[in-house]
């Protein structure tokens, strides 16, 4: 499995722990796309980075993290195939892959710490996606993209 992870400035440490956990999987490739320092970045151009690699294919998933995860998120679920659940507990991360496909992982690393990340990375890696009625339920919400408001 191929990950794309990216941080912001707010979320730097976590990423690094993250990727320490990712690469307790042998079959996890990990390509991070920065930022790789503290100095203020805008976190949309790494949501960016880390999706166009999941929707080229280049990436099975992606990781996204900023100071909260919210901004992060919001700003992946903007990009058309992303399905990103900003996940702060083992259960949501199961069921975001369970019955959401999600297909990005937000995390908050100023609100999430070291222990809990790690157990709701592994938790993401390891569930895959159940299908039957929630793969129609996932249809519906990718054609909430091309609705026209108004």
């Amino acid at each position: 499995m191929n990950i794309t992870i990216g941080s912001d400035h707010g979320a730097v440490d976590l990423k690094e722990e993250v990727k320490m956990v990712l690469h307790e999987f042998g079959d996890v490739h990990v390509k991070d796309v920065g930022t790789f320092g503290k100095e203020a970045v805008d976190y949309p151009d790494i949501a960016e980075k880390v999706c166009a690699d999941v929707i080229s294919g280049k990436a099975d998933r992606g990781i996204v993290l900023c100071g909260t995860g919210l901004g992060i998120s919001i700003a992946a679920n903007k990009i058309k195939g992303i399905r990103a659940a900003l996940c702060a507990d083992v259960y949501t991360a199961i069921m975001s892959r369970k019955h959401n496909d999600a297909n990005v992982l937000a995390l908050g690393g100023r609100v999430t710490g070291f222990g809990p990340a790690g157990e709701i990375v592994r938790a993401w890696i390891r569930t895959e996606f159940e299908g039957g009625r929630h793969a129609r339920r996932v249809e519906k919400i990718m054609a909430l993209e091309d609705q026209k408001n108004g």
